[in-house]
């Protein structure tokens, strides 16, 4: 499988609380079914962790211990000066997530959909709050915006989203660290379902999950770092490129 584990507003209207934030429109995003674009092999190269896409569910779940993953990833992050990209809502693990960054002085980037704003309380004291049209351009914008991603326990929004940035990197079209947080051993169906995908010969030789488990919220952060110093450099992508090109 090739999974690699880590060591250890009130009162106001919603037209209100939307004026003045950032719209992003149909034209010009990703087409959606192709997943981001690597066209452009120097774009690849993230020597840099600048920001950490959080995938969470917008429910707090069962298990305490999700929401305090959730709060202390977030007091992580800010402390480490790394930003968040996350969906934009206040409720659940997300908005735990994202205050835990405001709260010790971090950047936080939400990325919404109009129809969501009211049903998952658009956190509006974000520092940087888009709402866009639909989901499509909701995971376009997360991804751009990302240098790693982390899948905190969810529901089946943040199991999408995150097989999706699997998917992208079985087909060769990004090499970002991806990062499931397996907190109380919420992930462990879901990795023996990976398990059984690969031996039964779904999940072949040359395509294998480029990912690592993380067990704790402290393993998070070093399992990036250690992702982004094999990521090949600028350069090495290229010739890369160029020598494939010939063939």
């Amino acid at each position: 499988m090739f999974a690699e584990r880590a060591s250890s507003g009130v009162g106001r209207t919603l037209t209100d609380r939307l004026a003045g934030f950032q719209t992003v429109r149909q034209t010009g995003l990703l087409d959606a079914h192709r997943g981001p674009v690597a066209d452009d092999p120097m774009s690849q190269a993230r020597p840099t962790l600048r920001t950490v896409c959080v995938y969470c569910g917008s429910g707090a779940g069962q298990n305490p211990a999700f929401a305090k993953a959730a709060q202390a990833l977030g007091k992580t992050l800010a402390t480490a000066g790394v930003g968040l990209v996350y969906g934009g809502g206040d409720l659940g693990l997300m908005g735990i997530v994202a205050r835990a960054v405001l709260d010790h002085g971090g950047h936080v980037t939400g990325i919404i959909p109009g129809f969501l704003s009211a049903r998952e309380h658009m956190l509006i004291e974000a520092q940087e709050l888009i709402v866009v049209d639909d989901m499509h351009q909701r995971k376009h914008l997360m991804f751009e915006k990302s240098d790693a991603f982390v899948a905190l326990p969810g529901g089946i929004g943040t199991l999408e989203e995150f097989v999706e940035q699997l998917t992208w990197t079985q087909l060769g079209r990004h090499k970002k660290p991806i990062v499931l947080a397996n907190i109380d051993g919420f992930w462990d169906p879901l990795l023996k379902l990976f398990d059984k995908m690969t031996g039964q010969g779904f999940v072949r030789s040359g395509f294998e999950l480029k990912m690592t488990v993380a067990e704790s919220v402290g393993d998070i952060l070093p399992a990036i770092e250690r992702a982004l110093e094999v990521t090949p450099s600028a350069a090495e992508t290229q010739a890369e490129a160029e020598i494939a090109a010939k063939f």
